[in-house]
């Protein structure tokens, strides 16, 4: 007999309190859901933002089309190459042979040389035990003019250890070289996206005569290069923030990790230890403070309890989020997310005392299959990322990715204008949500 599965209760059974949530790992490890909401980046876009660099996967065939469908979509197949791994490669002793033979005939081929290439090597080649350093030594004496890059497109990564995403982000600047230090200045180390100028980041850093720097502004390799010379790296990122401590290390550099927040305590003493490590004069953030304070008590009004659902690919301080929307008055019924990082555990204690009935939603559970919603059919909601909207149903959507360019205060403040937005406009979600890493170049 045929049995009818679309059932959308089955996601919601598994939906809990976060009054009953213990443990940082919220949900059990299993078979895995994933939604179609694109907009995160991967490795390879963020591999992309070095300027004049080359990436060549070395992998087997299935695990290629998932990369060069991302390159293509990117508009960027001239920066991507590959060398494809067959069977008998695993028994025949010529894994490292043919990976550096591979790259070399990619080279060769070359009118112009690129300034840099990202190599990237997969599971197969570390279960089989190929000898990824001997492969790039040789590489590097072959081609002595190219800065080689070892990079990993290693699925178990994700469960110990440093996940693809935040190893990505530390060999993102594994060319840096030592050089001479520019005073008064500072890198921001790891974002997708360039900061907003409006923050009051930059307004300090301004005020103190200190310029900046950012990857994502870098318009060739010299330009990229230059970032060592910048006398402070700063992250703002959880998973930038492995990279830009192995970066300070490497060159001898001073690094500040100003977390993501969305409360008004810990951003003053970001901005505190900021002054303090930099020996910045401190400026007053008083008003900052009332007006972002006074900006969230209006929108909150104007959008007049409607239902809020967030997800952690808008920020990864998704507790955070909604633990400052809830206490300026809004309606947060939903945050998806599937693991609480260390950062949110304060936030996570917090809402269990003050709003045990908020609803914690898995993204990843196989059951999540029947939760996706048609367009329009959740309108009821405001979404906070592209999963919420996924998942509800609706079209009131504000498409932040992994913080977005907002930060701070002023971030805050930005936020409330785009949940204003989200409120009176109608998006097409299905097809927002399809762009592969969102604010790349796409052909969609």
């Amino acid at each position: 007999m045929l049995k009818k599965i679309n059932n959308f209760d089955k996601a919601d059974a598994h939906a809990l309190k976060i009054s009953q949530i213990e443990q940082t790992q919220i949900f059990t490890p299993e078979l895995e859901f994933n939604a179609p909401a694109r907009g995160l980046w991967n490795i390879v876009h963020t591999c992309m933002l070095i300027p004049q660099l080359h990436q060549i996967f070395v992998c087997a065939q299935g695990c290629l089309r998932g990369v060069i469908l991302t390159a293509a979509e990117m508009k960027a197949m001239n920066r991507m190459s590959f060398v494809a791994i067959q069977e008998n490669d695993l028994f025949d002793g010529s894994l490292e042979e043919n990976a550096i033979e591979g790259v070399t005939a990619i080279l060769d081929k070359m009118d112009a040389k690129p300034r840099a290439v990202a190599v990237f090597f997969s599971c197969v080649q570390l279960f089989a035990g190929c000898d990824l350093a001997a492969v790039l030594s040789e590489l590097r004496c072959r081609f002595p003019k190219i800065d080689f890059i070892e990079c990993l497109m290693h699925p178990t990564m994700r469960k110990a250890g440093l996940t693809p995403d935040a190893f990505m982000r530390k060999q993102l600047y594994a060319p840096l070289r030592e050089c001479k230090v520019r005073p008064r200045s500072a890198a921001i180390i790891g974002n997708d996206f360039a900061l907003a100028e409006s923050s009051e980041l930059f307004r300090i850093l301004a005020a103190n005569g200190f310029s900046w720097s950012d990857i994502t502004l870098c318009r060739n390799y010299d330009e990229y290069l230059d970032l060592a010379s910048c006398e402070y790296f700063i992250s703002t990122q959880l998973n930038a923030k492995a990279g830009c401590e192995a970066l300070s290390r490497r060159l001898g550099r001073k690094m500040l990790y100003l977390k993501q927040s969305y409360n008004f305590d810990e951003i003053l003493a970001n901005y505190r230890m900021m002054a303090e490590v930099m020996h910045l004069e401190t400026i007053d953030l008083t008003v900052d403070r009332t007006e972002t304070e006074q900006v969230l008590r209006q929108t909150a009004e104007w959008l007049d309890n409607m239902p809020i659902a967030i997800d952690y690919t808008a920020t990864l301080r998704n507790l955070s989020l909604a633990r400052l929307l809830l206490d300026a008055g809004f309606n947060v019924q939903r945050v998806y997310t599937d693991v609480i990082t260390a950062e949110e555990i304060a936030d996570r204690d917090y809402l269990k005392v003050h709003y045990p009935d908020l609803m914690i939603y898995p993204t990843l559970h196989p059951a999540m299959r029947f939760s996706v919603r048609k367009p329009g059919s959740g309108d009821e909601f405001l979404c906070i990322g592209q999963k919420a909207a996924c998942y509800t149903g609706s079209r009131h959507l504000v498409n932040m990715v992994s913080g977005g360019r907002w930060y701070g205060f002023d971030g805050i403040r930005q936020l409330c204008c785009a949940m204003r937005r989200a409120m009176v406009e109608i998006v097409d979600t299905e097809e927002v949500i399809q762009i592969k890493g969102w604010e790349c170049e796409s052909c969609i």
